[in-house]
């Protein structure tokens, strides 16, 4: 069982942070980048991209909140157990987990529902980059600050995957050890068998040695 819910914890961190990292299309335009290199070019993409986000299947929101939330719950399940590992591992990937959720729901969606579910988009394909509007001062901060916000995310989700890799190797420590003392215990037991055989063999040659004697002396 613990195989198991470590197996879902892993999985859906796992698929959260994919989703983090194809944001890394419109962030690694903005992120680390000197006011100089952000162009309105490099904005309105990372902006486009955005508001392309907010124009999707509802459907998928779900799925991914559903998602998050299996494995919230599932850290959460394995505290019960009230080992100290569990209490380790899974104390810290639950306050990692939660940061994330945190800064996701009350930074990133208030951020992309405000400034980008009705942004228009300024141009298409076709659309000569040359001619492209300013672009506008009050969503220079929020793009940038979506970008900071996934990154934070992308590390704290990486940090549950590291927390939940010491578990398994902790475990996994145990049980080695766990069989080594089996083993030990058994080659304990062989040798006190064995000594124990040897005191009947030589009680039985004893005896056998007196008998005779005996017969000796009465004949």
């Amino acid at each position: 069982m613990a195989g198991l819910r470590m197996s879902v914890v892993v999985s859906a961190t796992a698929f959260l942070l994919g989703l983090l990292f194809t944001h890394w299309i419109a962030d690694s335009l903005t992120l680390w980048k000197s006011p100089e290199t952000q162009t309105d070019l490099r904005l309105w993409t990372a902006a486009t991209y955005y508001a392309i986000l907010m124009h999707g299947p509802p459907q998928l929101v779900y799925l991914y909140a559903g998602i998050a939330l299996l494995g919230a719950i599932t850290i959460l399940w394995s505290l019960r157990d009230g080992r100290a590992g569990n209490l380790m591992f899974d104390g810290g990937s639950i306050f990692l987990y939660l940061t994330a959720l945190a800064v996701y729901l009350y930074s990133v969606i208030p951020n992309l529902s405000a400034n980008f579910a009705t942004l228009p988009l300024p141009f298409s394909s076709a659309t000569d980059t040359a001619h492209l509007p300013p672009f506008p001062p009050t969503l220079r901060e929020p793009t940038l600050e979506l970008a900071s916000c996934h990154l934070v995310c992308s590390v704290v989700l990486t940090g549950v995957l590291a927390l939940q890799a010491g578990r398994w190797w902790a475990e996994q420590a145990d049980v080695d050890e766990d069989d080594g003392d089996g083993e030990e215990d058994y080659e304990r037991d062989g040798d006190e068998t064995g000594v124990e055989t040897d005191k009947t063999a030589e009680e039985a040659n004893g005896e056998v040695r007196r008998r005779e004697t005996a017969k000796a002396k009465a004949s």
